[in-house]
Formats: C-alpha cells, structure tokens, sequence
C-alpha cells in the first residue's frame, strides 16, 4: 500500500492530464463521455488509495491530512458529474446548443479543469498552488462560454475580468509571504514551501504576514464567490452548462477556500500577526445576509441557486473564521454536505431545464406531477440545502450557530437571522415549481438520476449517522486549523 502511495499522487495529475489531451483528439461524443467517466473514476480511485498511504512531501506536492479531505471530495463530485454530462450534454446535441466540435472541446476541458483543481490540492509549493487555481479557473472560464451566445460570452467574460483582478491580488499575496519567508528560509524555492513554512511560521514577518493575508483573503475570496467578490458567479451558473454550475457550487469554490485554509493556518502559528478569522467571520457573514436576501428577487432558477452557493459558502468562512474545534468540524461537514447537495440541485435543475426549454422559475410548475422523479429530487434537494432535517445541513448548521453563540451571541443571532431569511426565499420558489399545476412541456426527460440520488443519499445518511472514522478523522483536520 505504501509503496503504491506515490503512484497513487502521480496518477492525480497524470489521469486528467492524458485524459484531456485524448479527448481532444477524440472525434465521438459517445466514446468521449464514456472516457471522460473513466478517467474520473480513475481519479476517484487514486484520491482513495491515499487514504490509507501517504507519499512522503517533496518541495513541489504534498498529502497530508487536510487536503485529503478536499482530494476525495473533489474526485468524487467529479466522477458523478462527468456521469450527469454524459445525458445532459447528450441532449445539448441532439437539440441543436452545442456542436460535435463544442462537445469534443468540452469534455477535454472538463480534464483539464479537474487537473488544474488536482494540482490546486496536492501543491506544497504555494506558488504552484497559485498555478493550480488559476489553471482551474481558466478552463472554467472556456466552459461558461462554450454556447457562444452573447449572455454566455458576457458572462465568461465578467468572469474571466473579475477572476483575473481576484488571481492578481492572490499572486500578490503570495509574493509577500514569500518575502516574509525568504530571510528565514533563503531565496528560491525553500521560501515557498508549505511545510518549511509552517514549521518556521513563527520566525516570519508578521508586518508583512498580515498585509499578505488581506490580499489573499481579497484574492481567493473572489473565487469562493464572498460578498463583495461574488458578481462573477450568479452569471457564470446562468450562462454555462449545467454541468459546469455544478462543477463551480461543488468544487472549484472549495479549491479556493482550501488555499484560504492554509494561509490561515501558517498566521495562525505566528503569535505577532492579527487574528484571520476576524476578517473570514466578516466576510462570511456579510455574504450570508446579503446572499438570502437577493434570493427573493431572483427569477432565473440557476441564478437563484448561484445565490444560494454564495450563502452556503459564507456559511462555511464564517465558521472556520470564529475557529476553535467545534466551528472547524462543522465548518468542514457543511462544505461537504453542501458539495454533495448543491450539486445534486443543480443535476436536477439541468435536466427540468432542458426538458421544460426555459430557466425563468415562472415558466417552470408541477414538476412533481409532470415529472415525479425530476421533481422530487429537486424538492429533496432543497430541503436538504435549506436545512430542513433529517438532511445533514441541518445538524452542521446547528453546530455552526450553537458554537458562535459561546463567543459572539450578536454575530450568532445575524447569522440565525440569515439563515432564516434565506429559508423562507427557497420554499417559496420551491412550492412555486414544484407543485401546483403544471406548466411549460410535459414531455419525457433524458435523465440520469444516480449522481443526484447518490448525493442527496449520503446527505441523509450523515443526518441520521456519521460513522466514528468520519468524526475522528473531521476532528483531526478541524484541531490542525486552529
């Protein structure tokens, strides 16, 4: 098992990278799809042997228990959605949206992607990680944009524009840290390696630690979707394929909180810097309020849940800034009930797109009726996201709002406050397109409804049952964030 440890890391990257360059070049869309699962099985597979082994660090890639978390995640978010592809882009084709060309270019891309937020993951060097999220966010970028219709160009664009101003401040940030680094460590790439500065994050610059820290929080920010930083994404999941919003909401938004993570980490070992969660319990905040209410004047149902993304996300910052051990553990659940069930959100709202032919929630009723399964996943979606038990959400926020209370009853009560505000938002939209009378085609779906039934399956079991490996092992990452 150990020895198979680095193979395991190497075939992180190697997959998705061989992956792509083969989808490039290859010319069905049947054989494409089928590949583009393989690969991400594969990926699935290798995050899991690390499970059980770790390869030891070098200057340039590193497992260790918090990435982990975020490797085996992002694999598996990655797998059922490349399963979700293969009907909902299918159906892109046979509709006419995308071209033989276009489905080519997007499952290669999708590899790419996936690479990117790999190499984001397993990067000990902080400017490979830099490297990492910025390759990711390009390839998504491409992927907004790929029905090459005016919205989605705007919107790729927007994206492309605010992303670059977020990743340009993020390099910024790196850079300090490692002029912070470089007269303990020395010049070069010693100065930029995690574990070296972590172990040495008390003999750094706290002066520039802190201004550093301000950049990378505005930086990273931007891609986590924080208030704000966020108005890149409501248009990003409006405009692109289903699948991408699904790949953004799940994944690519937890990439850049993981780079967050770790620079919070490296002040918090500096006993001269100020305290980061006060800024991340601001920001994240701020995002919760303004996030829930927005939701009420969203007409566009990918855009409603765009919103809820944001929400979500201020949620998961505002509980990893108040910090302690309890906040950190129910920090790191509800990032990964909430991967789990948005994404399932959105593989049910691509398909009642596609098959009622609009996005526009007022175009859109019965869905219960006219298509039970569509509907009834979606309203089980909802209410996990919503927090409704016995969806594991609920217990997360709980958690969330119970420990804020020990240490800041008015910011517990402001987030209790948005919490509810944002649940009123979704049941309202949810009885909206869910019951009543059918609206719009009523025709059949092309659907696959495994990945969605998968999902939300683990997100009612961890309401009912965490199993003790799972809690020890949260509990383990949540003492090392501090």
């Amino acid at each position: 098992m150990t020895a198979l440890a680095p193979i395991a890391m190497q075939s992180l990257l190697a997959t998705p990278a061989l992956a792509a360059a083969l989808l490039a070049a290859l010319p069905g869309y049947r054989a494409a799809a089928r590949l583009n699962v393989a690969a991400s099985l594969l990926s699935l597979l290798a995050a899991l042997l690390l499970l059980g082994a770790r390869p030891a660090p070098s200057p340039l890639f590193l497992v260790d228990d918090l990435n982990i978390v975020f490797l085996v995640l992002n694999s598996f978010v990655g797998l059922t959605t490349s399963v979700f592809s293969a009907s909902y882009i299918g159906h892109e084709l046979e509709t006419g949206h995308l071209t033989r060309t276009h489905l080519r270019f997007y499952h290669a891309i999708y590899q790419v992607m996936m690479f990117g937020m790999n190499l984001a993951l397993i990067a000990n060097s902080i400017g490979l990680m830099w490297v990492g999220v910025e390759l990711a966010t390009l390839s998504t970028v491409v992927m907004v944009g790929i029905y090459r219709t005016h919205a989605a160009i705007e919107a790729a664009w927007k994206y492309f524009i605010l992303g670059s101003v977020g990743i340009a401040l993020a390099l910024f940030g790196t850079i300090l840290v490692y002029l912070a680094a470089r007269p303990v460590l020395g010049a070069g790439v010693p100065a930029m390696e995690w574990t070296l500065l972590v172990r040495r994050s008390g003999a750094l610059e706290p002066a520039l630690l802190n201004v550093a820290f301000v950049f990378l929080l505005l930086g990273y920010g931007t891609k986590v979707g924080l208030v704000p930083l966020h108005a890149w994404l409501p248009d990003a999941h409006a405009e692109g394929p289903t699948p991408i919003s699904a790949v953004l909401s799940g994944l690519l938004l937890n990439v850049a909180l993981y780079a967050l993570l770790r620079f919070k980490i490296l002040l918090a070992g500096n006993q001269g810097t100020v305290d980061p969660g006060v800024l991340m319990a601001a920001l994240g905040l701020l995002s919760v309020l303004f996030a829930a209410l927005m939701l009420y004047r969203r007409r566009d149902i990918k855009r409603l849940f765009a919103y809820s993304s944001i929400e979500h996300m201020g949620i998961i910052v505002f509980a990893f800034g108040m910090g302690g051990p309890l906040a950190n553990f129910a920090g790191l659940l509800q990032m990964t009930l909430h991967s789990l069930t948005k994404s399932a959100i959105f593989f049910s709202v691509g398909h009642t797109a596609q098959v009622k032919g609009t996005q526009r929630i007022a175009e859109i009723g019965g869905l219960t009726a006219s298509h039970p399964l569509l509907g009834w996943s979606l309203v089980a979606g909802v209410a996990a996201i919503a927090g409704l038990p016995p969806f594991g959400i609920f217990m997360s926020e709980f958690l969330i709002v119970s420990t804020s209370f020990a240490r800041g009853p008015f910011l517990a009560a402001a987030l209790a406050l948005g919490l509810l505000v944002a649940f009123g938002a979704l049941l309202t939209r949810l009885a909206s397109v869910a019951f009543g009378e059918p609206r719009g085609p009523v025709g059949p779906v092309k659907a696959s409804y495994l990945p969605s039934f998968a999902h939300l399956g683990l997100v009612l079991g961890a309401g009912i049952y965490l199993p003790p490996p799972l809690v020890a092992w949260f509990q383990h990452v949540a003492a090392l964030l501090g």
